[in-house]
């Protein structure tokens, strides 16, 4: 499918077309949605809130393709409560603001008047329209955020769980579970790990769940300090990774400020042996731009070609939709990629699955009690760590050359989920 979204707009143009209006219909996107005896009850609306634009757009690479993937895969319409539904979808950016996402999200229940709203990416983006959607009582899914960071951001009870809100990503264990075999796997002069923790939701979700996980496994977390977002002089948390002796180093901060970091600490001479990062170094678009210094940096691959899932919605495989992308877009593909199609899937399943696809209330109870193999893998969101989370079970993977593109990710370590074969060896990220 070409780049063109609509009228003959390039996507950058429809980018910012869709952020200026705060948001976009891509109904009809990939042909007629509403046909011309289709009732209001037909149609069913999605609402998608994303950060297509700003400091945490590398998430949304993907976000355009995806819907019009959705679109084409459902252009026959589908059966649900007893009769044929068709789909339109809602788009709105956030502009990686929370108070963004709070102000779109209003306008899908508002003005738009969807029946289901899902939203990816950051617990900037998850929380805000997660609480919009609990408080006016829309159904939601969301993903790419620490469950921790989601459910304690946002003060859920233990056991309970929400009327209609819910996620599908993981959490401190499936962080440990990734990065501790990686890490035991290198040998080092001591068990000390250099932590790049700032004050925000995600990083505080990590102080606080990871450290202590950290500590069982036999290492000792050296935190930085709780900065600012937006630091641009790193040298006191260099000073005290250097002091420490730490060959390993994990971090959580926002993009930009990572790519800042790591060149002054290459620039200071704090280069550990293995570095193993969350929340940064996810997508090409980062290690293009953080260059030379991308190579053997470790991160948390939670879906990639190599993931052996299907799409629910036409049986594409992992590899056929990161492919498509690539042909559509001439991108690289991105982990989001995967997780955004699922939130699709999930809702899909969740309409098909009610008896009034039009009923709230209903529709939100399929989510909770959805149990869904997808292309995200067997997502179950009754078994989660709390209710309406279902955990997924990220691997250990490296950037390195690409021979396509400029960086490629090679799986590493599959000690969290066998079902993901592993693709070279694990290096240290400084030798």
């Amino acid at each position: 499918m070409s780049e063109t979204v609509t009228g003959g707009m390039n996507r950058r143009s429809f980018l910012r077309t869709a952020a200026a209006v705060g948001g976009v219909s891509l109904a009809g996107a990939c042909g007629g949605i509403r046909g011309a005896g289709d009732s209001a009850s037909d149609v069913l609306k999605i609402g998608y809130v994303s950060p297509q634009t700003g400091a945490l757009a590398g998430f949304a690479t993907a976000d355009n393709f995806v819907v019009k993937q959705v679109q084409e895969a459902l252009r026959n319409g589908f059966t649900a409560g007893g009769k044929k539904r068709r789909i339109e979808i809602v788009v709105k950016d956030t502009q990686s603001n929370p108070q963004r996402a709070t102000e779109v999200t209003r306008q899908l229940i508002n003005s738009d008047k969807v029946d289901l709203i899902v939203g990816s990416s950051t617990p900037d983006t998850t929380n805000p329209v997660a609480d919009q959607c609990e408080a006016n009582g829309i159904p939601n899914v969301t993903t790419i955020a620490p469950w921790e960071a989601w459910w304690n951001g946002r003060g859920g009870k233990e056991g309970q769980g929400f009327t209609y809100t819910t996620l599908f990503f993981f959490g401190m264990q499936e962080f440990a579970d990734c990065f501790v075999p990686m890490w035991q796997r290198m040998d080092v002069s001591n068990k000390n790990v250099a932590a790049l923790w700032p004050n925000d939701t995600d990083a505080n979700a990590f102080r606080k769940g990871l450290s202590p996980m950290m500590k069982e496994a036999g290492y000792t977390p050296i935190d930085g300090g709780a900065y600012q977002n937006g630091a641009t002089d790193f040298t006191a948390q260099i000073a005290t990774f250097k002091e420490s002796e730490a060959e390993l180093f994990t971090c959580t901060p926002i993009p930009p400020d990572f790519q800042t970091f790591w060149k002054q600490a290459q620039q200071q001479g704090f280069k550990p042996k293995l570095a193993t990062v969350a929340k940064v170094m996810l997508f090409p678009s980062e290690a293009e731009a953080l260059g030379e210094l991308t190579n053997n940096l470790a991160t948390d691959i939670w879906w990639s070609p190599a993931h052996p899932y299907k799409s629910t919605l036409d049986g594409k495989s992992a590899k056929q939709l990161a492919d498509d992308f690539a042909a559509s877009s001439g991108k690289q593909w991105t982990q989001a990629l995967g997780s955004v199609y699922s939130l699709f899937e999930i809702a899909v399943q969740a309409f098909k699955e009610a008896g009034d696809p039009k009923d709230r209330d209903e529709v939100a109870s399929k989510l909770r009690g959805m149990k869904l193999g997808c292309m995200s893998g067997n997502l179950d969101f009754t078994t989660g760590p709390q209710p309406g989370i279902a955990l997924m079970h990220p691997v250990g993977g490296q950037w390195r050359k690409g021979e396509k593109f400029p960086w490629d990710v090679v799986i590493v370590d599959n000690s969290a989920n066998k079902d993901v074969p592993v693709g070279g060896d694990l290096r240290p990220t400084n030798a």
